[in-house]
């Protein structure tokens, strides 16, 4: 819990990688507004001549208090790069507001892509919520526990899959004293950790973790999906032994892409998924682990 504590807030540093993402073979839209009455807004990256496309919905990650969608500009590139359309919204953080202010902004934008990506050449049957880190955090609440799309007029059916790099799914107790007033009080800990509304009746999850990951623990992967198996739901797991923590999804960059296979896998599992029926039911845990 500790390194949870103080390592989340270096995920922003990833935006050095925009230097060296291309600007050819997609489209951007940038700052549209999804929440009225806010600021919020989100950019839709749509690859070339794209026409009913999968669609994913990205949240970075920052310890729910740093990042801004412009700093991962490279993650719009990956995506669109694989034929699919990317969203990236910003959402509120800490201490401008407090837990479930963020992930209530997340199932909003989900709302957004669900109603307008058509115009973007996304198919809102084809939808995917990704996030890394603290993103991936949100990512995992949308799809797990369903009182947040629920209150968007939407469900758990939206969603083809979730897919979560490097995510805190599982860290109670909350010590760090910020933290105990993000998702505070005490009585409420327990409606932040997703791992607690595995019910079996989630999309699709693929969890990605990077063993050496000194952050967030490679537990937090292994336990939900453990807990998710156990219940029925649908959920693989991929373990990078020499992988840590910002090195997942910098790995996605065009400059890293060769280092591993975490786009690629991520690809195939959204390849996978899109056209599967909703509330798929998965064998239990499948753990892939890959040597670098």
């Amino acid at each position: 819990m500790m390194m949870l504590a103080l390592g989340l807030s270096a995920c922003a540093g990833t935006a050095a990688l925009n230097t060296f993402t291309p600007d050819s073979g997609y489209t951007v839209a940038t700052n549209l507004p999804f929440k009225s009455g806010s600021s919020l807004r989100l950019d839709v990256y749509t690859p070339a001549e794209s026409a009913n496309a999968p669609v994913v919905v990205f949240f970075y990650g920052g310890r729910w208090t740093d990042g801004i969608k412009e700093d991962f500009k490279f993650v719009g590139e990956a995506i669109a790069s694989r034929g699919y359309v990317a969203v990236i919204a910003d959402y509120r953080k800490y201490p401008a507001v407090r837990f479930p202010a963020f992930v209530e902004d997340a199932a909003k934008a989900v709302k957004w892509t669900h109603d307008n990506i058509a115009q973007y050449g996304g198919d809102p049957g084809k939808l995917f919520v990704m996030g890394h880190s603290s993103g991936a955090h949100m990512a995992a609440l949308l799809a797990l526990d369903g009182k947040y799309l629920e209150a968007e007029g939407g469900s758990r059916n939206w969603l083809r899959g979730m897919i979560g790099l490097a995510g805190p799914y599982d860290f109670m107790p909350i010590t760090a004293p910020d933290l105990r007033d993000l998702f505070g009080p005490p009585e409420r800990f327990e409606q932040s950790q997703p791992i607690f509304f595995a019910d079996g009746r989630n999309p699709p999850l693929l969890l990605i973790h990077g063993e050496d990951d000194d952050v967030v623990w490679v537990k937090n992967s292994r336990n939900l999906a453990q807990a998710v198996g156990n219940a029925g739901g649908a959920v693989e797991t991929i373990i990078y032994p020499k992988l840590g923590h910002r090195l997942i999804i910098a790995n996605i960059a065009r400059p890293l892409r060769g280092r591993s296979d975490v786009l690629d896998n991520i690809s195939e599992f959204i390849n996978r998924r899109a056209n599967e029926a909703p509330r798929v039911r998965g064998p239990g845990v499948q753990t892939t682990p890959i040597d670098l």
